[in-house]
């Protein structure tokens, strides 16, 4: 199976999937687009303009696509509300899902989702590409060469400024919320350092009247060796998109961790007692190792098995701090 080409279409021409999961696909040996599936007709023009630039089809509508018998996967970049929807019925259909994240918007969904694709020997997957990006190995490589020595404490943020409010991210009936959205984001980057034993300790989540969703929150988690992790999130705040790992020797700052595009060169800054040390990430394409990530989930079960682990844990993390900020608001 490893020389296989896999058929891989999307449902719905979301900005997210024309934007980074196209251009990086063309780049992935392993894969061919099959196509892209529309919910209306207001869509066809995009869904046009997508094939016409990357070949593949227009499926009038998803369950068209999900009935194409030729097509082996399927990425799905919907508002979070019809992610569990729509990764349900390609499971069912005996596809490989690869889900925008958030992965589905509660811990039941999820474990759903799992199961399903477990009982059916299939591949799903979240996409949280930042892990794959190549400074996460320079940071992985500082740490375990004793440049920040003992690990002290993990600061994440991520948030950027108010959006239109028909975005989908302001209501809640479409799966929005900064927990789901940004939120994600620096949950899962205290996890890469604290390990699977994360837990959170104490959390919020901030709403304002003119929304039904968190619009800003913070975490604090720790791991079973007493590390522990501070994070915040926001969609109505000043852009930040920054990890902080301070140690008993020094300190290090990534000032672009989660959404570098793929020709920004990222400079990743040390400080110790000897003075300040430049790690450079050279351009890397984040989603096309995701894709490369998400095919190897496909062609290899223990790959298949260690990614239903970490979307169960991401889910898990959720819960925690919705269970932990219950009744904060502002």
């Amino acid at each position: 199976m490893a020389g296989k080409q896999i058929r891989i279409g999307i449902l719905g021409a979301a900005d997210i999937a024309v934007r980074r999961f196209l251009p990086a696909l063309q780049h992935v040996d392993g894969f061919v687009f099959a196509g892209v599936a529309i919910s209306g007709e207001s869509r066809r023009e995009k869904a046009e303009e997508i094939i016409s630039r990357y070949g593949g089809a227009v499926y009038p509508g998803y369950e068209a696509l999900l009935q194409d018998t030729e097509v082996e996967a399927v990425y799905i970049p919907q508002p979070p509300a019809f992610h569990y929807r729509w990764a349900e019925q390609a499971l069912r259909q005996g596809k490989h899902v690869l889900l925008e994240k958030p992965g589905t918007t509660t811990l039941p969904e999820t474990e759903a989702l799992i199961a399903l694709a477990r009982q059916e020997n299939l591949a799903l997957a979240e996409n949280y590409a930042f892990c794959h990006h190549g400074q996460i190995a320079l940071i992985r490589s500082a740490i375990a060469e004793g440049m920040l020595g003992r690990l002290r404490l993990i600061r994440a943020a991520f948030g950027f400024p108010y959006r239109d409010s028909g975005d989908f991210r302001y209501h809640a009936a479409l799966g929005g919320g900064a927990l789901l959205d940004c939120g994600g984001y620096t949950l899962k980057a205290a996890q890469m350092f604290l390990g699977d034993t994360t837990r959170v300790c104490a959390a919020s989540l901030v709403w304002e009247d003119i929304h039904d969703v968190d619009l800003f929150g913070s975490v604090m988690l720790e791991n079973r060796d007493g590390l522990t992790a501070q994070v915040s999130f926001g969609m109505d705040n000043s852009y930040k998109c920054e990890l902080e790992i301070w140690g008993s020797k020094g300190c290090l700052l990534s000032p672009r961790l989660f959404t570098p595009p793929a020709d920004l060169t990222v400079n990743v800054n040390v400080r110790t007692a000897e003075g300040e040390k430049i790690l450079t990430a050279h351009p890397d394409d984040q989603f096309g190792h995701m894709a490369e990530r998400f095919l190897e989930c496909i062609r290899e079960r223990e790959a298949a098995e260690a990614e239903y682990d970490g979307l169960r844990r991401q889910m898990q993390l959720m819960e925690q701090v919705r269970e932990k900020a219950a009744g904060v608001t502002g």
